[in-house]
């Protein structure tokens, strides 16, 4: 009797109807980073693991225990990409963009790959849309790529999702925050879990992503980073809020957005999704000034702004339109139910002609008023 040969586990096929919802959540993407003047990147699948190592972090779950790591015929250990950014940030560098442009915007869009366990949305492969932005250091920066963000949400009209911000400070006040984080779990080391307590002597801000009950209860009473940010730190967080207020853009305050490494400054941010049921957050976004540059924050290089989103459940699919609008996710919901025909045609030939004038029209803002951001970003408003 033959073997029957089944797909790899957590790792889905996307068949007609699904399929067709997949390529108007892309479309989606396209569209908005288009609009803002961002321009596609493809890296391969597969990267030197040391990238990872690197950028990720040796001490990771995903580097540690997630990774699909192997060597090749020669003996080269090899990864598939758990993310994009490092990805980016490696083709960034070795092409040496810096040298033929001050400002580069990149996004991407495709698939990740992590030896996961399998819990409602989360799967060993799955995919993810990022942006990147290297150049600039401003404040506007943050906020351009946290309003795209927020734009695609209520283009595909996912329900519920909230931005969420936080300053992770930099090498002037970050190591009074730690010292201060160290003597708070210190003197709670006996109520951490095994691996907090290895966290406490190499890197107490991780504590703060542990997912043990017991470890979270602990950490709301952590000291926070944004009572000791450092004048220049807190400038540059306040005019992220009052640009983000000056855009009508609603966001929430969290202390508690964190990330593991020391190349991340200033800016993170984080959209939660009320009642969705799913295995992780739609959106990621982080300053890492010093993972372009090796580690020498004041390259202009090394400013990279980064924010990702993960299409990790193959089962959504976007809501019926109402009476009042949604022509566009109309047609694509007849066209999954098998309704072939050509009666969109008209309307995407409209839509693209307007992407194209509103593309024309972001790029030539960009080239005109670099610090225009503020204004810019209105003119982008959908």
């Amino acid at each position: 009797m033959s073997q029957k040969i089944s797909g790899v586990k957590g790792m889905n096929d996307l068949l007609p109807p699904t399929s067709a919802v997949w390529q108007y959540v892309e479309k989606k993407a396209r569209q908005m980073f288009d609009s803002f003047g961002y321009l596609e990147i493809r890296t391969p699948v597969l990267e030197d693991t040391a990238l990872f190592v690197r950028s990720v972090g040796e001490e990771t779950d995903i580097v540690g225990k997630e990774m699909y790591t192997f060597q090749d015929k020669a003996g080269r250990s090899l990864s598939l990409r758990p993310e994009g950014t490092a990805p980016a940030v490696r083709a960034y560098i070795e092409h040496a963009v810096h040298n033929l442009e001050p400002l580069t915007r990149w996004f991407y869009l495709g698939p990740m790959f992590r030896y996961e366990r399998m819990k409602t949305g989360r799967y060993r492969q799955f995919f993810q849309a990022g942006a990147e932005a290297y150049g600039a250091k401003e404040p506007a920066q943050d906020v351009e790529l946290m309003d795209m963000a927020m734009q695609f949400f209520r283009a595909i009209e996912l329900p519920g999702v909230s931005l969420e911000i936080n300053s992770l400070g930099d090498d002037a006040c970050r190591p009074a925050y730690l010292s201060a984080l160290n003597a708070y779990f210190s003197g709670h080391s006996a109520q951490l879990c095994d691996d907090c307590r290895a966290r406490l002597q190499r890197n107490p801000l991780r504590i703060l992503d542990c997912k043990n009950p017991q470890c979270q209860q602990l950490a709301k009473g952590a000291p926070a980073m944004l009572d000791l940010l450092c004048p220049a730190c807190r400038a540059h967080f306040d005019e992220v809020k009052a640009k983000l207020d000056a855009l009508e853009i609603p966001y929430r305050v969290n202390p508690r957005i964190v990330r593991g490494l020391d190349y991340y400054t200033r800016t993170a941010c984080g959209a939660g999704q009320q009642e969705s049921g799913q295995g992780s957050d739609p959106l990621r976004g982080d300053r890492r000034p010093r993972l372009a540059s090796g580690g020498d924050e004041t390259d202009q290089r090394a400013s990279p702004r980064g924010l990702r989103g993960g299409l990790r459940h193959p089962g959504w699919k976007p809501e019926e339109p109402d009476e009042e609008g949604g022509q566009e996710r109309g047609a694509v919901c007849r066209r999954a139910r098998g309704r072939r025909g050509l009666e969109g045609q008209g309307a995407a030939q409209t839509d693209a002609g307007r992407r194209a004038a509103i593309g024309g029209a972001r790029r030539a803002e960009l080239a005109a008023e670099e610090f225009g951001l503020i204004r810019m970003l209105r003119c982008s408003r959908f």
